[in-house]
């Protein structure tokens, strides 16, 4: 036997990626890379809150989660307002004693060119990608100081962070500033053993992401299948190991880092 066989039994390599008993929200969970976050946290072995606008929807992903066995509850929130997010972990507390983990996913896109660009339009993207993420993290983030635990916040970000898309001026501005806030609190939170990090998904097959070119303005279409070194698009559960990964004790030396997932878009 070698000296690596021998060491093996004293690192479970696999059992790092479980959230066994982790209590675990994930926000924007009805559909999309949500859904397929949620389902796939339960499969890992979390306690989940399922939480999104659509009180159906979520009920939908949170009855799919009990129907296989797992454990979740659905809560509708709106995350842009932030009374919602105090109240969303206080709900979270008050049925399973604490939270572990918070899965920060949930966005939208305005296309349009930056001088045709409505204050409104840009103030909506703004306030959903970049200020609730902020009220959700702060939410969460204050909860799991109080706990002295320790936790994990992920923040569902783009790949629009790192490169221009035409017409997406205020989603890419927006992402930015979550790429930024992840690294601000990363750097603020390491004192409380509190890991910060975001997954940033290329052009994916889900309802936002992955709508068809043509519903753009012809002059901001993007080839995204030939521009991408993978050759497709990403599809919505390819989101789930990344996630895993840095929810979970695989990652515990991992924080303020923007892991990519875009099938290499955003590399040429």
């Amino acid at each position: 036997m070698t000296s690596i066989e021998a060491g093996l039994p004293a690192f479970d390599t696999l059992s790092r990626f479980s959230l066994e008993d982790k209590v675990v929200v994930v926000t924007g969970s009805g559909y999309g890379i949500g859904r397929q976050i949620a389902l796939g946290i339960a499969g890992a072995g979390a306690k989940v809150v399922v939480c999104g606008r659509s009180e159906d929807k979520v009920a939908d992903t949170a009855e799919t989660i009990l129907s296989h066995g797992g454990v979740a509850i659905a809560v509708a929130f709106d995350a842009t307002e932030k009374q919602d997010c105090v109240e969303l972990v206080n709900c979270c507390v008050e049925q399973f004693g604490r939270i572990d983990a918070m899965v920060i996913n949930h966005g939208v896109i305005e296309v349009n060119a930056p001088e045709d660009l409505m204050e409104e339009q840009w103030l909506n993207v703004v306030h959903v990608n970049l200020n609730s993420c902020f009220y959700c993290a702060q939410a969460a983030g204050s909860q799991m100081i109080d706990q002295g635990e320790g936790g994990a916040l992920v923040m569902v970000s783009s790949n629009g962070s790192l490169t221009a898309f035409a017409g997406l001026a205020a989603y890419g501005a927006s992402k930015g500033g979550v790429d930024q806030l992840c690294r601000q609190l990363a750097a603020e939170w390491g004192k409380y053993r509190i890991r910060v990090n975001t997954i940033n998904p290329g052009y994916t097959d889900n309802q936002m992401g992955g709508r068809p070119k043509k519903s753009l303005a012809p002059d901001l279409e993007v080839d995204i299948e030939n521009l991408t070194p993978l050759e497709r698009r990403g599809r919505a559960e390819e989101m789930v190991g990344p996630v895993l990964f840095l929810a979970s004790d695989a990652a515990s030396f991992v924080t303020g880092h923007c892991l990519v997932v875009d099938g290499g878009y955003s590399i040429l």
